[in-house]
C-alpha cells in the first residue's frame, strides 16, 4: 500500500493526498463491511441511520480480520469524532466513520483522521433525503467542515428503497438544478462512484460514493 503523496497545503498543514490504492481499499473495506453488517436482522428501511452506521462500522472491523485484508495491520476504523474545521477549540461536527492509517501517521504525525467516510440515509423519490445527501453529507467537505486538509473523502448511501443508479441520477439532477453540473457522479468501476468538487481558497476535493442497500431493497 502506497504512502500518500505529500504536498503543502494552503491551510499550512500537509495534505493527506490519498493515494488511489488506499482510497480503492477504503471502499474495499466497506463493502466487505456492509455484507457482514445486513446480516442484521434490525438493518431494516426503518432503522435509524446511527444504527446502521454503528453496524456499518462493526461490519468494516469484522471484515478486515475475517478475510485478512492486507491493510489490515494498516487500517484502523475509528469510532465517530469531534470534528474542528477551525482553528478554533469548538469542534462544530461529528464524524460518523473516521479512518486512520498507521503508516500515514508514523510519516506526517497526524493525529486527526486521515479519511472520513460521512453517512446518509438515500430513497428514491425521497427529495428530501437526496438533498440531504448533498447538503449535509457532500457539502460539509466541500466546506472543509470534514477533511479540511484531505484531497479525498468518502461517502456512503444506505439506500432505502429503489436502486443504487436511480439514486445517482436524483442526486446528479439535484446538482444540476443547483447549477452545479460539474459535480455530479460518475461511475468508478462496478459498484462506486466518484464526484470531483471545488473548495474555496483551497484545492478540490473528490469524493467516493458508496450505496449500500438495505433491507430487502433493490441492490
Amino acid at each position: 500500500m502506497s504512502i500518500p503523496f505529500e504536498k503543502p497545503a494552503v491551510i499550512g498543514e500537509a495534505l493527506i493526498d490519498l493515494a488511489p490504492d488506499i482510497a480503492a481499499a477504503i471502499l474495499q473495506t466497506v463493502e466487505f463491511g456492509w455484507e457482514i453488517a445486513r446480516k442484521h436482522h434490525d438493518l431494516a428501511s426503518d432503522a435509524k441511520e446511527i444504527v446502521i452506521t454503528e453496524r456499518l462500522r462493526d461490519g468494516m472491523r469484522e471484515a478486515l480480520k475475517a478475510r485478512k485484508l492486507p491493510w489490515r495491520r494498516s487500517m484502523v476504523v475509528l469510532p465517530g469524532t469531534e470534528s474542528r474545521s477551525t482553528e478554533f477549540p469548538v469542534p462544530d461536527g461529528r464524524t460518523d466513520i473516521p479512518i486512520l492509517f498507521i503508516e500515514i501517521f508514523l510519516k506526517l504525525g497526524q493525529h486527526d483522521p486521515h479519511a472520513i467516510i460521512e453517512c446518509k440515509r438515500v430513497a428514491a423519490g425521497d427529495a428530501n433525503l437526496i438533498r440531504e445527501y448533498v447538503k449535509e453529507g457532500m457539502d460539509r467537505f466541500c466546506s472543509r467542515k470534514y477533511g479540511a486538509a484531505h484531497s479525498r473523502g468518502f461517502m456512503t448511501g444506505y439506500v432505502l428503497a429503489g436502486a443504487p443508479n436511480v439514486i445517482v441520477e436524483q442526486i446528479n439532477a439535484f446538482l444540476k438544478k443547483s447549477k452545479r453540473t460539474p459535480e455530479q457522479l460518475s461511475l468508478n468501476g462496478q459498484a462506486f462512484w466518484l464526484s470531483q468538487h471545488p473548495r474555496t481558497n483551497f484545492t478540490s476535493i473528490e469524493l467516493n460514493h458508496a450505496f449500500l442497500p438495505v433491507g430487502s431493497c433493490v441492490a
